[in-house]
């Protein structure tokens, strides 16, 4: 076992969120877990990672395991480039190893400025160098909170390869179902301060999670049966019951006291929009440049009154500036960003606007008014608040007491209750849990006005929009019908059209900022005697079984031979480990000639 949990509590003031939690970490287990937002996920990842002290219970790590944590946002030493925060804590020996692994990692993660200062960085380009950190470092136990967060489809394709092939235990923090679905082999649900596991990936999850719900229904309700028939006894009066039926009477007294599941409040609500009229959105050969640097070029789009887009394309390609032109927010270099007058955009960007944290929830919505109209009737603001999952403890207590997921929940309650007729999403899956999303899917269903939502999310993408607009190189823009799967076959098929086959000889391309790839001085030694080195571990490994063969009645010197096998076994597996890399690397220094 390489970590364990066990009885962990956890509560910030009167809201706990963890109650006596237990978790069991096992080499190769690779572990998703989700929850609601604000049910205590991040604080479960920190409490593992060691970086915050539960309220009782206690974390053991072997002491012999290497731990590396992903927050869900880092802070780093400013002063510091891009290579020397991802090379922090490791050796010189180690960053020379290290190094071309780094800057490919770098590299695919966006990030190609590698002596840029940390401090220079956006958000979401420090928690990619993060990543690259959390990766390059050897570990056994790999702890990632929301790793897809900032990440474009391209980056999310490359981890999700990455992380499927990774040796070690995993734990990891997503809403990204896909991810979920295709890396984990064990999920754990965190929910009102217990752990619930379940053997499998995303889609076991959601078979095991109904029947232990039915389970647990089918349960109360012979729970309740049995209570009315002892009740219906019980009010039989005492001459029915002598001193014989005490231990009746306590078991009537423990049924009628024991609990039944919880009755969980799902978030939901029917679409809250404005009359849309014939005239909705038209860009007519727009154009945006930043710096000399064009972002859209000559771009047409008229806007259908129930069109589903979906936007795509790199980190920086423009897909925001492309939803700030259309929300009126940016004004066009060239060409025209025509709206009806019936438009009522409702626009839920990246970053929530300003909230202030002594400000309690209930005022908060309040301000967009005490009655909001919906086809169900008359919402107050406490029931509009009951509806997206805000119970009315949190209802009383100050923004500043919600988690990062909850003031995202809390600001898209604003804008659809605001009833828009035309939404634009930008990346509405960061940061929301997946329950939130599946509702925001449902509710997108039956939205009556047009949706346009950049997302890398390849699940919602799926799931909502039915054309998708690729913004791609020097400002172009691509339309393709379907989700993001039927866009991404379409590119992959016109890419094998345009090249069926690689020219014979032809030198792989190296990342920007890489130097040409060789061999350090060590690691051409570490080429040249790691097969030997691999044959010798091999030849102790099989003479440490026949010396077990030998002692089989001897305890004390048969579990010397144990572990020392079981320590061979992890010197061999590095050395494998460290034979692919080394081969690899050979390989691609002979493909450059």
């Amino acid at each position: 076992m390489l970590l364990s949990a066990e009885n962990i509590t956890k509560a910030y003031g009167t809201r706990v969120l963890l109650d006596g939690a237990d978790l069991y970490l096992n080499t190769g287990e690779k572990l998703g877990v989700i929850g609601v937002n604000g049910a205590g996920k991040s604080t479960l990842l920190r409490i593992l990672a060691g970086t915050e002290e539960p309220d009782g219970g206690t974390v053991a790590r072997d002491p012999n395991v290497r731990l590396e944590y992903l927050p869900q946002n880092p802070v780093f030493e400013g002063r510091r480039t891009v290579l020397e925060q991802v090379f922090a804590g490791l050796s010189p020996e180690a960053r020379e190893l290290a190094e071309y692994e780094a800057k490919t990692i770098l590299t695919r993660l966006g990030v190609s400025r590698f002596d840029q200062a940390v401090g220079e960085l956006s958000g979401g380009q420090r928690k990619r160098v993060a990543m690259a950190s959390a990766l390059v470092h050897p570990c056994d136990v790999l702890i990632l909170d929301e790793p897809t967060n900032h990440l474009d489809s391209e980056m999310v394709l490359w981890l999700e390869d990455y992380l499927r092939q990774y040796r070690g235990a995993l734990v990891m923090v997503t809403h990204d179902r896909y991810f979920l679905e295709r890396v984990v082999n064990r999920m754990v649900e965190v929910e009102g301060g217990s752990l619930h596991f379940y053997e499998g990936n995303y889609d076991k999850y959601l078979k095991l999670k109904a029947e232990r719900e039915e389970m647990a229904q089918a349960s109360e309700r012979k729970r309740q049966s049995i209570l009315r028939r002892e009740y219906q006894w019980v009010m039989q009066g005492p001459t029915a019951r002598g001193t014989k039926s005490r231990e009746r009477l306590e078991r009537y007294e423990a049924l009628k006291n024991r609990e039944g599941p919880a009755q969980k409040t799902e978030l939901e609500l029917s679409a809250i929009s404005s009359r849309l009229g014939k005239k909705t959105i038209e860009l007519a050969g727009v154009g945006k440049a930043f710096g000399g640097r064009t972002v859209l070029r000559d771009f047409d789009c008229m806007l259908l009154r129930d069109d589903r887009i979906g936007i795509v394309g790199r980190n920086g390609s423009g897909k925001s500036t492309l939803l700030n032109l259309i929300a009126g927010r940016l004004a066009p270099d060239s060409g025209a960003v025509m709206v009806g007058e019936t438009v009522r955009v409702g626009y839920f960007c990246q970053e929530n606007p300003p909230m202030d944290p002594g400000t309690r929830v209930i005022d908060y919505v309040k301000e967009i008014g005490n009655n909001i109209e919906t086809p169900e009737g008359t919402l107050t603001a406490t029931q509009l608040l009951d509806k997206f999952l805000f119970p009315g403890d949190v209802q009383y207590s100050p923004i500043s007491r919600l988690s990062g997921g909850e003031k995202r929940r809390l600001f898209l309650m604003a804008v659809l209750a605001a009833a828009p007729n035309v939404l634009l999403l930008d990346e509405p899956t960061n940061d929301l849990d997946i329950q939130t999303l599946t509702i925001l899917e449902d509710y997108l269903e039956t939205f009556p006005g047009a949706v346009i939502a950049v997302s890398h999310d390849r699940f919602f993408l799926d799931k909502v929009v039915r054309r998708v607009f690729a913004v791609e190189e020097e400002g172009r823009v691509a339309a393709y019908p379907g989700g993001y799967s039927e866009y991404l076959e379409a590119r992959r098929a016109a890419e094998r059209e345009k090249s069926p086959r690689a020219p014979a000889g032809k030198r792989q391309e190296r990342p920007a900022g890489l130097r040409k790839l060789k061999f350090s001085y060590k690691e051409q030694r570490e080429y040249e005697t790691i097969d030997d080195e691999i044959a010798a571990l091999e030849e102790e490994i099989a003479a440490v079984r026949g010396g077990q063969e030998e002692k089989a009645s001897d305890y004390l010197a048969l579990q010397a031979l144990q572990d020392r096998q079981a320590e061979l076994e992890r010197a061999l597996e590095e050395k494998m480990e460290r034979w692919v890399y080394l081969n690899d690397l050979a390989e691609q220094i002979e493909r450059q000639g």
